[in-house]
């Protein structure tokens, strides 16, 4: 699970930057690597969404352990 735990976190933080990057300069780095809207940029959004959901169960379980 560990293994998990950290591609979804490595997933959203790459998330995170490009929402970043497109809030201050208008520029979505996943559509420029891998093309506006190409399969590959959908299978990227889509894995960072997956990787919201996952990260949802440690979030309540940590807030469990208080």
């Amino acid at each position: 699970m560990r293994a998990i735990n950290t591609i979804t976190l490595l997933l959203l933080i790459i998330g995170g930057l490009n929402w970043g990057l497109v809030g201050l300069f208008g520029f979505d780095l996943v559509a420029t690597i891998f093309g506006e809207m190409s399969v590959l940029s959908r299978i990227v959004y889509v894995l960072v969404g997956v990787s919201a959901i996952a990260q949802i169960v440690p979030l309540i379980r940590a807030g469990d352990q208080r």
